[in-house]
């Protein structure tokens, strides 16, 4: 490990990251949630399953309710089929397989408050389920419209980070850069990033995490419509300055993003964070440009499939007792 680093981590922490030094793992995850488990309250309260249903992607989403509504709908045919087919009208009575198709549907028909009629209950204990399941059917209904709303009408960034951060030459010293842009047609301006480095240290008796502000090339732009290779430059000022491959791939390290950005259809502020570990930090390489004037050359092409495209390239050599 480098002499200024190793002066550097005798430091106090520049970066109040919230985690604190004793934290172990990863801190960010690569969705941009904090990598915490709690205890001490029951998974009721650990959960707020509202946000869970809003930050689910639309296939797990839409997979979930479907599960939810044919498990909720062979509950209650169980049910029916318990009390008795005869207490329901209109039953196919040639085997018990069409029975129990016939009492599925049946419950499907009241769960969703459809009724088409050919099948009804007769009976004080099946018209009391029927009931009971139309009104349950109503207040699924009623929250599933609540999420659908909640994930349409909730702004987000819609960003996508490239997998890897490289360290490539840059000017004249090094630098570490990563890139992302925005993957759908929304307006994004005043888009701004802030960088924060953990390094884990072992100071003789425990492991611990120092955290550092991690100063940016471009910190800030008016609007983002291409890719964005935010860059972080390696000098005197840098906590990995002096770093030499080795000592990128054997530290524990952790790059973590925060970008803030408005969106113009919404009028409000949005926010997406991510990170890069140890081994997703690509020492000697660079980026490959990922847009290109179209055929006609009257638009540009940004090509997303190129996000992680990069070639190795030759680095500086420097003079590491100087440092």
């Amino acid at each position: 490990m480098s002499k200024g680093f190793k002066k550097r981590i005798r430091q106090e922490n520049t970066e109040n990251s919230g985690f604190g030094n004793r934290a172990s793992g990863r801190f960010i995850n690569k969705d941009g949630l904090p990598n915490v488990k709690r205890k001490g309250v029951n998974v009721f309260n650990r959960l707020s399953w509202y946000h869970t249903m809003l930050n689910l992607s639309s296939f797990r989403f839409i997979t979930y309710l479907v599960v939810m509504y044919i498990f909720i709908n062979l509950i209650f045919a169980f049910i029916y089929y318990l009390i008795g087919v005869e207490h329901l009208t209109g039953i196919d009575k040639s085997d018990p397989v069409n029975e129990f198709i016939d009492v599925f549907f049946f419950s499907s028909q009241t769960f969703t408050t459809v009724g088409y009629g050919r099948i009804a209950p007769v009976g004080f204990l099946a018209s009391l389920v029927a009931t009971f399941e139309a009104f349950l059917g109503l207040l699924t209904f009623a929250i599933a419209t609540g999420l659908f709303y909640g994930r349409f009408s909730r702004p987000r960034a819609y960003l996508r980070f490239s997998d890897i951060a490289l360290v490539a030459p840059f000017q004249d010293v090094t630098a570490l850069m990563f890139r992302l842009a925005p993957y759908k047609n929304n307006a994004l301006t005043d888009a701004d990033v802030t960088l924060s480095a953990a390094i884990e240290i072992n100071d003789g008796e425990t492991l611990r995490s120092n955290f550092y502000r991690l100063e940016t090339h471009l910190s800030k732009i008016s609007t983002l419509a291409l890719n964005w290779t935010v860059v972080h430059k390696i000098d005197e000022n840098s906590p990995f300055f002096g770093f030499s491959a080795d000592d990128f791939k054997n530290t524990n390290i952790e790059i973590i993003v925060h970008v803030r950005a408005f969106d113009e259809v919404f009028s409000n502020t949005v926010v997406q964070r991510s990170s890069y570990a140890t081994e997703e930090i690509i020492y000697g390489a660079k980026f490959v440009p990922m847009y290109y004037p179209d055929k006609e050359k009257d638009s540009t092409v940004l090509d997303l499939d190129k996000i992680n495209a990069y070639q190795r390239t030759e680095m500086p050599v420097f003079d590491t007792e100087k440092l």
